[in-house]
């Protein structure tokens, strides 16, 4: 066999029964294989080639049996598939680098949003408690924040207040069990926004490689534009959460009035923002 018509006669052979289904498969591969530089696809790259085979083999079997004898050789016609598929296959692979590149953007300004937290030295000096603050209003405090609470902090809490360290993990244990809920909320909102996130960024790499004024652009543009609108709202709607226990749910832990609660951190932040005042 030779020429250009070497797929048609392979072809022709299993018409006539000299080859199965897989023999024909894979004569047509190894043929393509060895001839990447035939189709003129991937600057003739035998590398990028023997990737673009690997997905294309799979779609190869179908491709046979799509193929009808209507006035166009079956070289003609598989010709004609792998130009299709090479573009197809050029497609995805932007595809995939958008969105690789969209996950690590979306990473990095994560990362550079977040300094790393200062170690603890391990000292056992404690700090005394300022005057004008009382032990129940440090502890409300922690309480109060408790989901950014640290193990460290929370011992070394402890140790100022004179509580016993276990004593405190148990509130903020009942205090996780009551606020569970909105936790879940916040946790899942914050995935939707990474993910808004990542698809902006696609959208935006997709509008700067697109031609202007072309319809694919048009459209990129709208949806990139919606989905900018989309990820501030959403970003709006978590400005609103926050990942603190209630007054009402405190008091509940402690088993104290809710106006003791409220009592105690109002005097606390009138303390404290006093304190500023002087300073400045």
């Amino acid at each position: 066999m030779g020429g250009e018509k070497v797929l048609s006669e392979l072809y022709c052979a299993f018409k006539k029964g000299d080859f199965s289904k897989k023999e024909i498969e894979g004569k047509i591969y190894q043929y393509l294989l060895d001839n990447y530089g035939r189709y003129n696809v991937f600057e003739r790259n035998r590398d990028k080639w023997s990737e673009f085979l690997g997905w294309f083999y799979t779609r190869l079997s179908r491709s046979i049996d799509l193929y009808r004898d209507v006035g166009s050789s079956f070289d003609a016609y598989m010709t004609g598939i792998i130009h299709g598929a090479s573009r197809e296959f050029r497609l995805r692979e932007a595809e995939h680098y958008f969105t690789e590149y969209a996950c690590w953007q979306a990473k990095a300004e994560e990362m550079s949003a977040h300094e790393p937290e200062h170690e603890y030295s391990g000292k056992k000096d404690i700090c005394p408690i300022p005057e004008g603050i009382k032990p129940r209003q440090i502890l409300l405090l922690l309480l109060k924040t408790y989901h950014y609470a640290t193990e460290e902090f929370v011992n070394r809490t402890a140790r100022v207040i004179g509580m016993d360290s276990e004593t405190i993990w148990k509130m903020i244990d009942d205090l996780r069990k009551l606020c569970s809920g909105k936790e879940s909320e916040i946790l899942s909102l914050r995935e939707r926004i990474h993910c808004q996130h990542y698809r902006c960024i696609i959208y935006q790499r997709r509008l700067n490689i697109a031609q202007f004024g072309t319809v694919y652009y048009d459209k990129t543009r709208n949806r990139f534009e919606r989905a900018r609108k989309r990820f501030f709202r959403m970003k709006k709607r978590l400005g609103g959460m926050r990942m603190t226990a209630s007054n009402k749910m405190i008091a509940s832990v402690l088993g104290i009035p809710k106006g003791t609660v409220d009592s105690g951190l109002y005097a606390l932040r009138k303390y404290l923002v006093s304190k500023d005042t002087d300073a400045v």
